[in-house]
């Protein structure tokens, strides 16, 4: 499967064709450049590394200077493979936003916001340990009760409850593609794409 890597710069809305307003996600996706290409014979399987983003040198491990060099690029942010790809590619090529096309449907990978350790309300969305009556005392957001007593004498693996939330890889499928801004290097998806403002995306054709 091909497709680029992008950040994710936030939300707007365009007019469909027939009146209605459309949410729409906007990433970034400026030229990312080939900076490795593997083969069946060198590596075992074919596959194209795409890097995106621009990186000081001196933030920049020296093995990764070199690795990046050999591909005639400056120091890149994100790199990833693609396993497919509809042209072929060698060292140094870019690919841009006009690989996909208006009225497409992509799949779209990335990193969604972290939340921080939360309770099972915020968690798994518990409703709560009955009412505030009887003599309970700020239990409106408890789980309640976790298991047996005498048996199993312990809480099973797995039981939802409160622990780390969020920061989770996260794939949406079917996004359609509602424009597609070569001079601008910016590509608009129909719905919500995980992540923050800003964090890296991969979209796949």
């Amino acid at each position: 499967m091909s497709g680029l890597i992008g950040k994710k710069i936030g939300m707007t809305s365009l007019f469909d064709t027939d009146g209605s307003l459309v949410a729409c996600t906007v990433i970034e996706a400026s030229p990312n450049v080939v900076t490795h290409v593997k083969t069946t014979d060198k590596d075992g399987y074919t596959a194209v590394q795409l890097a995106y983003g621009e990186r000081r040198e001196k933030n920049t491990p020296a093995a990764a200077l070199g690795h990046y060099k050999k591909a005639g690029t400056t120091p890149k942010v994100k790199a990833h493979e693609f396993k497919e790809f509809e042209q072929e590619l060698k060292l140094g090529d870019t690919i841009g936003v006009d690989l996909f096309e208006e009225g497409s449907y992509v799949t779209v990978t990335g990193n969604s916001k972290g939340k921080g350790f939360q309770g099972v309300v915020k968690r798994h969305g518990f409703s709560g340990v009955g009412e505030g009556t009887h003599g309970q005392h700020d239990r409106s957001r408890a789980p309640g009760s976790l298991g047996g007593s005498s048996y199993p004498s312990r809480v099973f693996k797995g039981l939802r409850m409160a622990g780390r939330t969020g920061g989770n890889k996260v794939t949406t499928e079917n996004l359609k593609v509602v424009k597609v801004d070569a001079g601008k290097n910016l590509l608009l998806l129909k719905g919500t794409v995980p992540g923050p403002k800003g964090s890296y995306v991969i979209i796949w054709k």
